[in-house]
């Protein structure tokens, strides 16, 4: 586990989130183990991990949701572990819009206010800013069934920032939608998160989500935080196997490491931290670490080609029968189809090794 402490680049006005070793038992399942994350104010966290990793779980347990069995959830210097939930003056966005179908989009806004006690006025005037904040001032008195699932999700959004929360919760918010309304209101929530300068905790199983979104990125396994670190250095660096694998795509490509470095497809490449050190090894290589000079001293084959609009991955077979992808630009995609003699190279960027 690397780089828990926060990013220095966030700056924003929110409060801070301390998880200080929390860990959550079901029955056998050790859904939290020993989880400790420090998110600086106005930061967004984004947690990514598979099915069953304990992400929502964390989420919940801050948002008082659930609980934990022991640990600590400290917000602002406060200890707010068995704080009841509608103290804690938490936002909170699910996959499911939760919308009451029979109310207006600036009802719906309003309800959390009308818990508080906010009197109708303030509370019609801070719906309709907050529909504002989100794009949404226009569609004030539509209902949800009149509304796509991407603006009935900004109203979700509006829901949560108007009672002014002092942490935003994102609990997989976009899943449900297709996936260009996922990239524009990923985008749009991003651009209000900032805006706000709320402290925010998302999570997603969506690596491009958590990549684009996160000021740091925290990847999630049976319980444990593996590495969180800045999108960037997570992909580049990662700091265990699992990591590596998980994020992004990877070339398992088999070499020789000795004195830091490993022999891959000629090259001599850097280890990562972490990384096997010695005999025979299994490098875990990116796709645009992969380099293919088409018939120059060919020692492999492409198999198939995929375009992608502004790039192309191309599948190669090599004579040991180990397959790789690279990953090459659009323009010299049009050079390569099944069939093609290449020369297959690696960039010697820092890689991940695993033993065998």
């Amino acid at each position: 586990m690397t780089s828990t402490s926060p990013s220095p680049a966030a700056t924003g006005h929110g409060v801070a989130v301390v998880f200080e070793d929390m860990h959550r038992w079901y029955g056998p399942v050790h859904a939290l183990n020993g989880l400790s994350i420090d998110i600086a104010p106005g930061e967004l966290i984004a947690l990514l991990g598979p099915s069953g990793c304990g992400k929502t779980t964390a989420l919940r347990a801050l948002g008082g949701l659930d609980d934990v069995d022991a640990g600590r959830i400290l917000v602002g210097g406060r200890d707010m572990t068995h704080v009841p939930a509608n103290k804690r003056n938490m936002g909170i966005v699910f996959q499911a819009y939760s919308l009451f179908p029979n109310m207006t989009a600036r009802d719906n806004v309003a309800y959390g206010l009308r818990l508080r006690g906010v009197d109708g006025a303030a509370r019609k005037k801070k719906a309709e800013e907050t529909l504002e904040l989100v794009g949404l001032g226009a569609q004030a008195t539509r209902y949800p069934h009149q509304m796509s699932g991407g603006q009935q999700q900004r109203v979700a959004l509006a829901r949560a920032l108007a009672i002014e929360p002092s942490v935003l919760l994102l609990d997989e918010p976009l899943s449900a939608l297709d996936a260009k309304v996922r990239r524009q209101l990923r985008e749009e929530i991003r651009r209000i998160q900032i805006m706000v300068g709320i402290t925010t905790l998302f999570v997603t199983h969506d690596q491009e989500e958590a990549l684009a979104m996160g000021d740091r990125v925290g990847v999630m396994s049976a319980g444990r935080l593996e590495q969180i670190a800045p999108p960037a250095e997570l992909y580049d660096r990662p700091a265990t196997a699992f990591v590596a694998e998980f994020v992004g795509l990877t070339n398992r490509v088999k070499g020789v490491a000795s004195e830091g470095v490993v022999d891959i497809l000629g090259a001599r490449v850097p280890l990562l931290p972490g990384s096997a050190r010695s005999g025979p090894v299994t490098a875990l290589v990116r796709p645009e670490a992969v380099k293919l000079a088409p018939e120059v001293g060919a020692n492999a084959h492409v198999l198939a080609v995929s375009f992608l609009g502004s790039l192309g991955r191309v599948q190669v077979g090599l004579p040991n029968d180990t397959l790789v992808v690279a990953q090459v630009s659009a323009a010299d995609v049009e050079h390569l189809s099944p069939g093609t003699a290449v020369r297959v190279t690696v960039v010697p960027s820092p890689v991940f090794a695993i033993e065998g």
